[in-house]
C-alpha cells in the first residue's frame, strides 16, 4: 500500500528551522520581509525611504518623519517576549499534527505559563480571524458535533453542558478531502443553521447532511440539501457518504482532547480555528510558518483584556 505524501511529507525540522531562525537579528530580518515584501512603505505618508533607528528598534521616514516599530499594528503589538520566542511558538504549532497546549508550549520555549497562553491565544485569534470570511463550496459534507463538558449528564444532541458547533468538510466529486470547516454555534435550530449557512457556504452548494431537520434551512443560502437518514447508533457514523466528516470529526475530538486538561468554553472557536487553520494548509508544512507569520502582520493588536472575553460566533 503507498504511503499517504501529505502524512509522510517532509517538514521541516527543528535543526533547519534554528538555522533561519535561531537569532533575533534572523528572526527581525525574516519579519521585516513578512511586513514590507516590497520594501518599507510609510504609513502615513506612503514614501519608501527610511533610517533605522538601531537603539530604539525603530524605523524613521525621511519623508515625513513618522517612526514605527517592526511589531506596531500588528498582532505582536507592544510585546516584551524576544521575536525568537515568537517564532518558535509558530513552529511548534503549525508543524505539529496534534496541538500544543499552553503548559506544554511555556516548557519548550521556556516562557512562563501566562505568557505561553497569552502568545498561543493570540495566534489562535490570527487563525481564527483569517478564516472567518472563507466559504466552502461544490460538494459539502457536514454533521452537528459536541465537545467539552466537564460536568456529567445527558450526551450529545441537546446536551447542556457541552458545546455544539458544526463540522463541514469540502470534497472534490469524487469524494477527497480539500478543505474543512469548524464553526461554533449557538445551537442546532433552522435560524442558527440558516445564518451559519449565508455565512459559510457558498450558493448552489451540494449539501449532503444526515436527517436532522435543521439541516434543512442550508436552502436559503441557495444551497441543495441532500439528507441521507443514517439511522442511530454507531454504524450511522459509518456512513460512506459522511466518511470524511466522520473522520475529521475523530481528529478533532482526539487530539483536543488529548492535548488539553480543559478549556474554557467561551474560547472554544479559537481552538476550533487552530484545528482547521493546520488541516487546510496540511500540503506543505515548512511554508506554513511564513504564512501563519504574514497573515499574524495584518491582525490588529489584542490586548489581554480582550484576548480573555468570549469569542463571537454568531
Amino acid at each position: 500500500m503507498p504511503k499517504n505524501t501529505v502524512q509522510f511529507q517532509k517538514g521541516l525540522s527543528l535543526q533547519k528551522f534554528f538555522e533561519t531562525h535561531g537569532t533575533e537579528e534572523q528572526c527581525r530580518t525574516a519579519l521585516f520581509k513578512l511586513r514590507w515584501p516590497s520594501g518599507f512603505i510609510c504609513l502615513d505618508c506612503g514614501n519608501t525611504t527610511y533610517c533605522e533607528l538601531k537603539g530604539r528598534k525603530l524605523y524613521q521616514c525621511h519623508k515625513c518623519h513618522h517612526q514605527t516599530s517592526l511589531t506596531a499594528g500588528t498582532i505582536f503589538e507592544n510585546t516584551n517576549l524576544p521575536l525568537s520566542k515568537w517564532f518558535l511558538a509558530i513552529y511548534l504549532l503549525t508543524q505539529h499534527k496534534t496541538s500544543v497546549s499552553a503548559m506544554q508550549l511555556s516548557r519548550d520555549i521556556g516562557v512562563s505559563y501566562n505568557s505561553a497562553w497569552m502568545m498561543k491565544h493570540k495566534l489562535m485569534q490570527v487563525m481564527l480571524e483569517h478564516q472567518q470570511s472563507q466559504k466552502l463550496s461544490g460538494r459539502i459534507e457536514i454533521d452537528d458535533a459536541y465537545i467539552g463538558g466537564e460536568k456529567p449528564g445527558k450526551r450529545g444532541r441537546g446536551s447542556t453542558n457541552k458545546v455544539p458547533f458544526i463540522a463541514a468538510v469540502e470534497t472534490t466529486e469524487d469524494r477527497k478531502p480539500i478543505i474543512m470547516q469548524l464553526r461554533r454555534v449557538k445551537g442546532f435550530q433552522k435560524q442558527e443553521i440558516a445564518r451559519y449557512a449565508k455565512t459559510a457556504l457558498a450558493a448552489d452548494s451540494a449539501i449532503w447532511s444526515d436527517g436532522l431537520a435543521c439541516f434543512d434551512a442550508v436552502t436559503d443560502a441557495g444551497c441543495i440539501h441532500y439528507p441521507v437518514i443514517t439511522g442511530g447508533g454507531r454504524m450511522s457514523g459509518k456512513h460512506p457518504i459522511f466518511k470524511w466528516v466522520n473522520t475529521m470529526l475523530g481528529n478533532v475530538k482526539n487530539s483536543m482532547l488529548g492535548t488539553f486538561h480543559a478549556f474554557r468554553e467561551k474560547h472554544v472557536p479559537r481552538y476550533l480555528a487552530e484545528f482547521e487553520y493546520r488541516f487546510n494548509r496540511r500540503y506543505d508544512l515548512p511554508v506554513m510558518i511564513d504564512r501563519l507569520s504574514f497573515v499574524a502582520l495584518r491582525t490588529p493588536p489584542m490586548p489581554y483584556r480582550l484576548l480573555i472575553m468570549a469569542e463571537s460566533y454568531g
